[in-house]
C-alpha cells in the first residue's frame, strides 16, 4: 500500500462556494499560475503518485455551502483519480482542512477521534483534539488553555486484507509572529508561538502514546512548520516540536528517515519537502516540513519513504512534465510510503 501526505498551497482557492471546480484562466493564489493550470498540475501529481490513501493538507474549506469531502471527490472525479472517496474529521475556520482521499476498493476508513470532550475549562490529559488542552508553559503554575487552529485529523483505516492503521493526519500552526512590531515585539509573540506548538505537540505525543501503549500501529503524518535545526528558537527550548512527537526519554518511538538525517547531520546536503522564494533575498530556501512518522511494528516492515522533490528525485527530475507540475502545483512536495502489510 502507497500512503502520502501532500499540502497543496491555496487548494481552497480552486473551488467556488458550491464546491465546484474553477477550470478557467484567471490567475490562482499561486505567483503566475492560472486555476486551470494549478488543478491540472496537482491531478498530474496525484496521478504520478498513484497513491491508495492521500492525507490532504490545506485542503478545500467546509462551510455552509461548501463540503471538503464532496469538493475533493468532484476534483477525483473530474480527473479520473483512483482516489475518488474523501473523509474530513473536524472543520475549523482557517480555509486550510485536513481531509483524506481515499480508494475504497483498498482501504476502509472512519473519522475516529480518541479523547475525553472538554468544556472551556480544558483538560490535563489529553482529550479531544476539538477541544482544550491545560498545560503550564512558562512555569509560572498557571496553566494556559491550548487549543488547535486545524485538528488532527484522527483516521481508523483498515486495509483490505484486515490490516489495522491509526493515521493521524497533522498541520501545526506555524510559529510565524504575525503583527508584531518592533525586534522585542518579535522575540515575544516568535517564543509564544513556539511555546504553543510544543504544547500542540505534547498533546499530541501523548495520544500517540496511548495507541502505542494498546499495541496498535501508528502513522502520524503531514506539515509540522517545523524540524530539528530549523530556527534560533531551537537552542531556547532544547529540541523541535518534531522530536517531542517521535518520542524522547526513553519513549517509545516513532520513526521518519529524513527527520532521523538531518538529527544526525549538522552539516552537508539535508533532504527538504518543501520550497518557498524569498523576494527580498530573491532566492528559494527549501526546506523538511512534511513527515511521514511510523511506529515500530511498521517500520518492521521495511517500508520505503520517498519525497516526490523535482530536483533531488531523479525519477521526478527526468520527467519534464511532472516536473514541472510539481513546481506548479504547490510549494510543497507529496511524501509518500510504500508499506507491504
Amino acid at each position: 500500500m502507497r500512503i502520502a501526505t501532500y499540502n497543496v498551497e491555496w487548494f481552497d482557492a480552486l473551488f467556488d462556494p458550491d464546491g465546484n471546480l474553477l477550470l478557467d484562466d484567471k490567475w490562482s493564489r499561486r505567483r503566475d499560475v492560472t486555476r486551470v493550470q494549478q488543478l491540472e498540475a496537482i491531478a498530474q501529481v496525484f496521478k504520478a503518485m498513484n497513491a491508495d490513501v492521500v492525507m490532504v493538507i490545506e485542503a478545500p474549506d467546509s462551510s455552509r455551502s461548501r463540503d471538503s469531502a464532496k469538493a475533493l471527490e468532484k476534483f477525483s472525479a473530474h480527473f479520473g483519480l483512483r482516489t475518488r472517496k474523501a473523509l474530513m474529521g473536524y472543520e475549523n475556520d482557517t480555509q486550510q482542512e485536513i481531509t483524506l482521499l481515499y480508494d475504497p476498493d483498498l482501504a476502509r476508513v472512519q473519522h475516529d477521534p480518541v479523547g475525553a470532550e472538554t468544556g472551556k475549562k480544558g483538560g490535563h490529559d489529553a482529550p479531544r483534539f476539538d477541544g482544550v488542552f491545560r498545560r503550564d508553559l512558562d512555569v509560572d503554575a498557571t496553566p494556559e488553555l491550548i487549543t488547535f487552529s486545524k485538528p488532527p485529523l484522527e483516521v481508523a483505516l483498515k486495509t483490505k486484507a484486515g490490516n489495522a492503521v491509526r493515521l493521524i493526519g497533522v498541520h501545526i500552526k506555524s510559529k510565524a509572529p504575525h503583527g508584531a512590531n518592533g525586534k522585542a515585539e518579535v522575540m515575544r509573540k516568535a517564543i509564544a508561538n513556539r511555546r504553543k506548538q510544543m504544547a500542540q505537540c505534547i498533546w499530541l505525543r501523548m495520544r500517540v502514546q496511548q495507541h502505542l501503549d494498546a499495541g496498535q500501529s501508528v502513522m502520524v503524518l503531514g506539515d509540522f512548520n517545523d524540524g530539528p535545526g530549523l530556527d534560533e528558537y531551537e537552542k531556547l527550548f532544547g529540541r523541535s516540536s518534531v522530536e517531542i512527537v517521535l518520542g524522547e526519554n526513553g519513549q517509545d518511538r516513532l520513526y521518519d528517515p529524513h527527520a532521523e538525517m538531518i538529527l544526525k547531520r549538522k552539516l552537508g546536503a539535508k533532504p527538504s519537502s518543501s520550497r518557498f522564494f524569498l523576494r527580498q533575498e530573491k532566492r528559494y530556501l527549501s526546506v523538511l516540513l512534511d513527515y511521514i512518522m511510523v511506529s515500530a511494528d511498521l517500520k518492521a516492515l521495511e517500508p520505503a519513504w520517498r519525497i516526490w522533490h523535482p530536483f533531488d528525485d531523479p525519477d521526478c527530475y527526468h520527467q519534464p512534465d511532472l516536473r514541472e507540475s510539481l513546481l506548479m502545483a504547490s510549494d510543497h512536495f507529496p511524501v509518500s510510503i510504500d508499506i507491504e502489510f
